[in-house]
């Protein structure tokens, strides 16, 4: 293959790579919005006709999937139209609070204390995921605001994170505790306050 061809097929190699860039980096407009939208609606609903053969937990489990599934794709949709630290952080947080709904139903399957710990782990981690999404909104808001990441502002939000991760966590020791009884109960009690820094 002599030059000229090479040199003809890295240009024509550019121009579609530029071309690709530009289509992606492209705004959304208002129709193509309005038919993805109709595209997320159309799949909850076809989900949720699928979860209805189902019975049981797994049909509420189901359903909780399908639904987060749907807010999770309209935020991500969202900010795809109008891309903004906002709509960033309403992903983070949608993602979040989708997983911790499918968690809690599938904590319906146990019982007793076991299901009681189910729920406070799944509380557990959707602080976790809250702190997180916190902590990066911090981040983003203060490069949107100033040009450069403001530390007072993003140490604040990882201290408020890292307080209701261990409150969570305690809470699911503490839980775990009531397994107990008398002096043993008491011990496990005090030792989850001591480690999770409670009063």
């Amino acid at each position: 293959m002599n030059r000229l061809n090479l040199t003809a097929i890295s240009a024509a190699l550019c121009m579609a790579i530029s071309g690709a860039t530009f289509a992606a980096d492209k705004a959304m407009t208002r129709p193509e919005f309005k038919a993805e939208k109709d595209k997320i609606e159309a799949k909850y609903k076809e989900s949720k006709a699928a979860c209805k053969a189902m019975t049981g937990n797994a049909k509420d489990v189901c359903m909780e999937e399908a639904k987060g599934h749907e807010k999770v794709a309209k935020a991500e949709l969202d900010a795809r139209y109008k891309p903004s630290p906002r709509h960033d952080n309403d992903v983070r947080m949608a993602k979040a609070k989708a997983d911790y709904n499918v968690a809690k139903e599938k904590c319906d399957d146990r019982t007793g204390n076991d299901k009681d710990v189910c729920k406070k782990e799944a509380k557990a981690h959707y602080e976790t995921a809250k702190g997180n999404a916190k902590v990066a909104d911090a981040k983003e808001k203060s490069v949107a605001d100033s040009g450069t990441v403001q530390t007072s502002k993003v140490a604040e939000a990882k201290a408020d994170a890292s307080k209701d991760r261990r409150e969570a966590q305690y809470k699911v020791a503490k839980e775990k505790c009531d397994a107990m009884t008398g002096d043993a109960k008491d011990a496990c009690v005090k030792n989850a306050k001591a480690k999770y820094g409670q009063s």
